[in-house]
């Protein structure tokens, strides 16, 4: 009888291979991190302790919480110091409450630096961004920028992960994918085409949205009326009104959202979770 391999590790499994992207996290902006990490434990997910950005060696002036999936992982983000990096956060911060940050995983962000660079995005320079962990262990990113008007519905990142083993510790990791991620628009085929021209894909229609698919996860691109009809109460346009998670059972998350103090709608076999400000955005679980 033929010997069964080992399933592959969770976090082996977060690099895209060469040539692909995946949809990698989502962030929420928060002005209280505590806050944040206690409506994550009513809401029944671990979130790893507490860590601190830094750039080159020296303070990035902002902290997070994250929690890791099986695929993908969201953050929650806090700015902490007064530094050109958590100025940026805090001007996201006072549009809306909730999400303001999407990145792209890359196997290799040089290229992505290059590609968006000939294509008049004007990327920083890659930034070599590090925060150590509570075991000790440094995790390491090479994280591509552009200016905040290149992409104005948030912070719109390609991440190269150069640790990941480090990241998705099994103690941390909930059973929960991250699938789609929606993003408000004015004039949605405009918007969708810039966030082709920056990802490098293909957009094609999708029940009144655009959408465009990376090898892992889907961005959906709507005005504020059509997006508002299956998630509730979005931000203005431009934005980024909230995500898709899948779970092994949608009902029973849904319960613990409501007992948490969050607003939920049943709509079929989906859920639509209205997240307490402490978080902000909105969930659509499935």
């Amino acid at each position: 009888m033929a010997r069964k391999s080992k399933p592959e590790p969770v976090a082996a499994q977060q690099k895209p291979p060469a040539g692909e992207l995946y949809l990698d996290h989502l962030a929420h902006f928060v002005p209280d991190l505590d806050a944040a990490a206690r409506l994550l434990e009513k809401l029944g997910l671990s979130s790893t302790p507490v860590s601190h950005h830094q750039i080159a060696g020296k303070p990035a002036g902002t902290s997070n919480r994250c929690v890791m999936l099986e695929q993908g992982y969201l953050e929650v983000l806090c700015p902490k110091l007064d530094t050109p990096h958590a100025q940026r956060v805090r001007n996201l911060m006072a549009r809306y409450d909730g999400v303001h940050l999407a990145c792209f995983g890359t196997p290799d962000a040089a290229f992505e630096h290059q590609r968006l660079a000939a294509h008049g995005f004007d990327p920083e320079p890659v930034v070599n961004l590090e925060r150590r962990i509570d075991t000790g262990e440094q995790l390491r990113f090479n994280v591509v920028y552009v200016p905040p008007e290149k992409m104005p519905e948030g912070r719109v990142q390609y991440c190269e992960h150069l640790t990941p083993e480090h990241l998705w510790k099994p103690q941390y990791v909930n059973p929960l994918q991250l699938e789609e991620i929606y993003v408000v628009a004015h004039n949605p085929v405009q918007t969708a085409a810039r966030w082709a021209e920056f990802s490098g894909l293909l957009p094609r229609p999708e029940d009144g949205m655009v959408a465009l698919e990376t090898a892992r996860g889907k961005i959906l691109v709507g005005t504020r009326a059509v997006l508002s009809a299956f998630l509730g109460d979005v931000p203005p346009a431009p934005g980024i009104a909230g995500y898709r998670l899948a779970c092994g059972s949608a009902g029973h998350m849904a319960e613990r959202c409501a007992m948490a103090g969050a607003k939920v709608k049943e709509d079929g076999r989906l859920y639509r979770v209205a997240l307490p400000a402490a978080l902000g955005g909105s969930w659509l679980l499935a």
